[in-house]
């Protein structure tokens, strides 16, 4: 259990006015989804509808079977896929895009409350199944026919638009609005989720309006599988196309059909284009935004960003591309950790490893703003298992950040290994002209970890190989007088050779494993030798992966890790296995080391001062994570 020492403010964006504030407190009836206790388990409101389509299949004769309700379950499945393709596609462009219409961050408050967005394909699928069991003609349903799809288009851009437009607007009315609708709109920066996103009423609302155009085809027999297939698909893009914060359509799209318009702007704007697709009726009753168009040709013109800092990372496990920004928001949200359903994707997640063997330039998963620091961080396609032409991912980086005017550069994970380049000095002497700094954050997890041993500590076990960090963790601690052992002889002896004579009569060789504190290179300690750990050892790591916990009778300490300031936005996806709003060590060096304007390196086997590192880190208001 993390204790962590703040909890960072609610990020509110100061467009909302008060007012607005106040009447999103008051939900009326029906607010709650009917299977919200059921939580993942939410899908087997589909079983009984499932169970009789399958039934009605299979009691009919070959060659008189039914096809239409065994297509219900595949068309949900494509309704996610759809979806998900969309919030991957614009999370991968409002972070790397110059074209952002809104410019503004993402909290974790709109990722929880967008969380299960899923809740209206549920709803779509039990309605569905009762359809095909109680509406006459929704049953035997042809693959095609043209008079129904044409007459699914007129019927939408006729009744349904005009219909909707005035739902909309009655929606934005005080006494609806702050009882259903204000719950979408508390989301300003939009994403394509954010399109279905209403509390169950609503979403009643809007299938019965969006069930003529299916509805009455069905039942005039000019139906098919083709026109609900393909209507749906449709709303479901318009409405992604309509919340995607970053300007997609091109401009000769624009001039051909001048009635497309921006749906984030009503966002910002509340009370302006209010219609759906259409916006005939916006100019038609006044409620069309004046700054449209001026927000149109901003958003296609765009503004090119450079960022400060640059942080390098790369996924560690197959899986942890979907805790990637870019992959599911609710895994990005929390802690990394495996989660079994994702079998189902192996053919994805296999995909995404063989063409990382391919693609070999870094690409933008994350970006941040700090005061007036702007920072980014990119991914290397590279698994911690990976060591292909990694050195020459990583150069193609460097380069790339010195070309766009980054100050700094961390390396992230396996990116400074000593082994693969000397904890990032191969660079340096490669480009000795660089002017964008290298930072590995050595430094800084050293004084994490010697900030994180007890007052009155007498003697701790050093475990694992001596890496640069526990090297600089040895001599500081000898230097402060507490005896540091060492189990292996061949370490003990290289950190002896390297230490000075007054330093290393505080260098023991140990022969028993009895210290209460232990200071380990996480993924190096075998399951065998926690084992051999006395009853309320503490394992401090100090490397970037963390401990695995075997033994409920010690404490595990997390990784060099910080809670991070109020002030630094639009972080919505944890770092890795640490906790919300929190970054490793590696990471805060970084932005410490472009906050204080330090005009050095920090790589190969140099180190900055620690206690000035130290000292910076927490005026800047990073707070260290202790273990309670």
């Amino acid at each position: 259990m993390y204790k962590i020492l703040t909890s960072p403010l609610k990020h509110i964006p100061a467009i909302l006015s008060k007012k607005a504030l106040e009447m999103a407190s008051r939900p009326g009836p029906l607010t709650e989804w009917p299977w919200k206790s059921l939580g993942n388990f939410k899908y087997v409101v589909w079983a009984p509808g499932l169970a009789y389509s399958m039934y009605e299949f299979f009691k009919q004769k070959e060659g008189e079977r039914d096809f239409t309700g065994l297509l219900i379950l595949p068309y949900l499945l494509w309704r996610m896929i759809h979806h998900q393709a969309w919030i991957s596609l614009a999370r991968l462009q409002t972070v790397q895009s110059k074209h952002r219409i809104l410019d503004k961050g993402i909290e974790f408050e709109q990722i929880d409350r967008e969380r299960n967005w899923d809740d209206l394909i549920v709803l779509n699928g039990v309605l569905f199944y009762l359809a095909y069991v109680l509406v006459p003609g929704a049953s035997k349903l042809p693959l095609w026919r043209t008079d129904g799809v044409v007459l699914s288009i007129i019927l939408h851009a006729g009744p349904v638009e005009f219909l909707y437009y005035w739902l909309h607007r009655a929606l934005h009315h005080h006494f609806l609005y702050s009882r259903y609708h204000s719950h979408h709109h508390s989301s300003i920066v939009t994403e394509p989720v954010t399109a279905v996103v209403h509390p169950f009423a609503e979403h009643l609302m809007y299938f019965v309006l969006f069930s003529i155009p299916m509805a009455i085809p069905v039942l005039n027999g000019t139906g098919s599988i083709a026109s609900l297939l393909g209507y749906i698909t449709y709303v479901d893009f318009m409405n992604s196309l309509g919340h995607c914060n970053f300007e997609l359509v091109p401009k000769w799209l624009f001039d051909a059909f001048p009635l497309l318009k921006f749906h984030s702007l009503h966002h910002t704007q509340f009370r302006t284009n209010l219609s759906l697709f259409m916006p005939f009726y916006d100019y038609l009753y006044g409620t069309i935004d004046i700054s449209s168009d001026k927000l149109y040709e901003t958003s296609l013109k765009g503004k090119t960003e450079t960022p400060d800092v640059v942080h390098l990372t790369h996924p560690t496990t197959l899986e942890s591309i979907y805790h990637l920004r870019p992959g599911f928001p609710s895994l990005a949200s929390g802690p990394y950790a495996s989660k079994w359903y994702l079998w189902m994707l192996c053919p994805v997640t296999y995909g995404c490893m063989l063409l990382s063997w391919i693609y070999d330039s870094v690409f933008t998963v994350e970006r941040h703003i700090f005061n007036e620091l702007k920072l980014q961080t990119w991914a290397i396609p590279r698994y911690s298992f990976q060591k292909e032409k990694i050195n020459h991912i990583i150069e193609k980086a460097i380069l790339k950040a010195e070309q766009d005017g980054a100050k700094v550069l961390s390396l992230g994970l396996l990116n400074q290994g000593e082994e693969l380049n000397g904890n990032g000095e191969l660079y340096v002497r490669k480009h000795p002209q660089l002017k964008v700094r290298i930072v590995d954050g050595s430094t800084l997890a050293v004084a994490f970890v010697i900030n994180s041993i007890s007052k009155g500590t007498e003697q701790v076990l050093l475990k694992g190989k001596v890496s640069k960090v526990g090297f600089a963790i040895a001599e500081s601690l000898c230097r402060k007088g507490i005896q540091v052992a060492v189990a292996n002889k061949n370490d003990y002896e290289k950190i002896k050779s390297r230490l000075a004579e007054d330093l290393s009569r505080n260098l023991v060789l140990s022969t028993t494993c009895n210290q209460k504190v232990w200071l380990v290179e996480g993924e190096a300690l075998t399951e065998e030798e926690q084992k051999q750990a006395p009853k309320g050892t503490h394992f401090i790591p100090f490397s970037q992966f963390p401990l695995k916990r075997l033994r409920d009778d010690c404490v595990y300490h997390i990784i060099p890790a910080f809670i991070i300031p109020k002030a630094l936005e639009n972080v919505h996806a944890c770092e890795n296995w640490l906790p919300r709003r929190v970054m490793s060590a590696w990471h805060v060096a970084g932005i410490v080391h472009a906050l204080e304007g330090w005009d050095r390196h920090e790589c190969g086997n140099q180190l900055l001062d620690v206690e000035e590192v130290w000292a910076a880190t927490l005026r800047h208001g990073f707070i260290p994570v202790i273990t309670n």
